[in-house]
């Protein structure tokens, strides 16, 4: 059984849930990309919100990528998982060379979405962090660690789906999570899509700019109610 057609789709079922952020000035949605940007536009779109994107790159173990042992995101943060490199033998300057390679893909991320453009004002808002689904829940999870470096209000992770396992780990470390589905067995993400297809750079840019666009739209319509 599918439960989306595709991430537009899933993103106007995750609008419904938070339509109580709505019009707030004090709140933001960020999209891990790439997939979770087309879910986080329709959000954005519906709640009348800016949207960016938070560019993490988790940092894997020298000789098993996919084991996270920390974490890099925007503003220079890196954050390491000392319980995981005292029980690996890690030192710090090894991971420091692994985050090298990832600051490489990170800053070519930067430019290609944001134009290396500050990244926003974070503290005491409200950030709803969006991807297209959580299996593990890693990225989401470093994601929200890097922000907590940055004093927000309150942080709400929102996904269409994740596996019950993800979605009670990242309970622990966020104020609100919003979690439409949690199938078992859980399987990927992509299986409960009917079109999976990945989102390409092209993609990002043009959901970033629409979703630039309305917000002007909004607040030009705003100005001539006041003239």
């Amino acid at each position: 059984m599918r439960l989306f057609e595709n991430r537009f789709h899933a993103g106007k079922m995750l609008a419904d849930l938070l339509e109580p952020y709505a019009n707030n000035a004090q709140t933001l949605v960020l999209a891990l990309p790439r997939g979770g940007v087309p879910v986080a536009f329709e959000v954005a779109k519906r709640l009348r919100l800016p949207l960016d994107v938070w560019l993490v790159r988790k940092l894997g173990h020298p000789l098993h990528k996919e084991l996270a042992m920390g974490a890099i995101s925007l503003g220079n943060v890196k954050v390491y998982n000392e319980e995981l490199l005292k029980q690996f033998a890690l030192s710090h300057e090894e991971m420091n060379a692994v985050a090298a390679l990832e600051e490489i893909e990170l800053e070519r991320r930067n430019r290609r979405y944001r134009d290396s453009k500050p990244i926003p004002r974070l503290s005491n808002k409200t950030i709803i962090l969006i991807d297209d689904g959580m299996a593990t829940g890693a990225t989401m999870r470093a994601a929200v660690t890097a922000l907590r470096k940055f004093n927000p209000a309150k942080i709400i992770a929102a996904v269409p789906v994740g596996s019950t396992e993800a979605c009670q780990e990242l309970e622990n470390i966020v104020d609100e999570l919003i979690c439409l589905y949690t199938p078992e067995p859980f399987g990927a993400v992509g299986a409960w899509y009917e079109s999976f297809s990945q989102t390409t750079d092209h993609e990002v840019n043009d959901c970033l700019k629409k979703a630039e666009n309305l917000l002007v739209s909004k607040y030009n319509s705003q100005q001539e109610e006041h003239a």
